[in-house]
């Protein structure tokens, strides 16, 4: 097989010299071979090259915003673009540059700290803070305070706050969260956080830590102020009751009184008279005792005979 060279140099032989026939033009195709064959080893080092750097540098040129997370772009020579933010996707972009990404997903942070009371009392509190960034402002959030912004900015305003607003008052009153304290407390420091382009949702007490003593005393007061409570209620109870009471007399006197005024000896006769009836037509078997009083009436006598008279239905 002919080589590109041996078939050059034919050609020059079949043409002569150069000054007895012009060259003949060469086609692009064979100029590639001629400088392929002549360029062979550079070629394949710089190709081998190529493939490694590419290789290299494919994490830096091809990048994958994964969901729930926000790209920021730092450009090496003209600083962070803090007017666009890349939302979840795959993005080509220059090696020089870099793509900083952020969770914009609801996060939780949990935190501890001690708070020194009024008195001098240490209290113990366990948070924890659910946050997340806001998603336009992120330029800006990276720019100014970084990826790490938790650690920097949410958790020490949040325990400064806290600090500030509790401090004031005594550890029974922070363990009892007496007149809403806490919640005060909690919305100074939700306030203080979202000026640095953060919404922090809602910040968690999930315990307070009082010295054991302490802890003792404050629950066995609360007991008997419970107790005394429920001896209070008792005791408003059984006064609501004994009122009732003695309304109910008053009102039995009062209806006595008006009945005492029209019943009379005949009204009473009357009334006998009905209730011997109403027995009289009782299909049971019963027995009357029948006399004459001082009134006349039917009923027990008073001194007189008796008459007794079994009747059976």
């Amino acid at each position: 097989m002919t080589t590109p060279k041996e078939w050059f140099d034919d050609l020059k032989a079949d043409a002569g010299t150069e000054a007895d026939a012009p060259e003949v033009p060469l086609t692009r195709r064979q100029r590639f071979s001629l400088w392929l064959h002549d360029n062979t080893p550079s070629f394949i080092v710089t190709n081998l090259l190529l493939v490694l750097l590419l290789i290299f540098l494919w994490n830096r040129v091809v990048v994958v915003v994964p969901p729930g997370q926000t790209g920021v772009l730092f450009r090496l020579f003209s600083g962070t673009e803090v007017d666009r933010v890349y939302g979840e996707g795959l993005y080509l972009i220059s090696p020089l540059n870099t793509m900083n990404l952020y969770e914009t997903r609801k996060q939780v942070t949990l935190h501890e700290f001690e708070v020194l009371t009024a008195k001098g009392l240490s209290v113990k509190l366990a948070l924890a803070i659910r946050y997340q960034p806001e998603v336009e402002m992120l330029g800006v959030l990276h720019q100014r305070i970084g990826p790490d912004y938790a650690q920097r900015v949410i958790i020490p305003q949040v325990e400064s706050v806290m600090r500030k607003q509790l401090g004031q008052y005594v550890a029974e009153d922070v363990y009892t969260n007496k007149d809403g304290l806490l919640t005060r407390a909690i919305l100074a420091a939700l306030d203080e956080v979202g000026r640095n382009f953060i919404q922090v949702e809602d910040i968690i007490i999930r315990s307070i830590q009082l010295p054991d003593k302490l802890k003792a005393a404050i629950e066995d007061k609360l007991t008997q102020e419970e107790m005394l409570k429920s001896y209070e209620f008792r005791m408003e109870t059984a006064r609501k009751e004994a009122e009732r009471l003695t309304i109910e007399a008053e009102g039995h006197k009062k209806h006595n009184a008006i009945v005492a005024e029209t019943l009379t000896d005949k009204v009473l006769q009357r009334e006998q008279i009905a209730a011997m009836r109403d027995l009289a037509k009782s299909p049971n078997a019963k027995t009357l005792i029948m006399g004459s009083g001082q009134s006349g009436a039917p009923g027990t006598a008073q001194g007189d005979p008796k008459l007794m008279i079994n009747v059976t239905p």
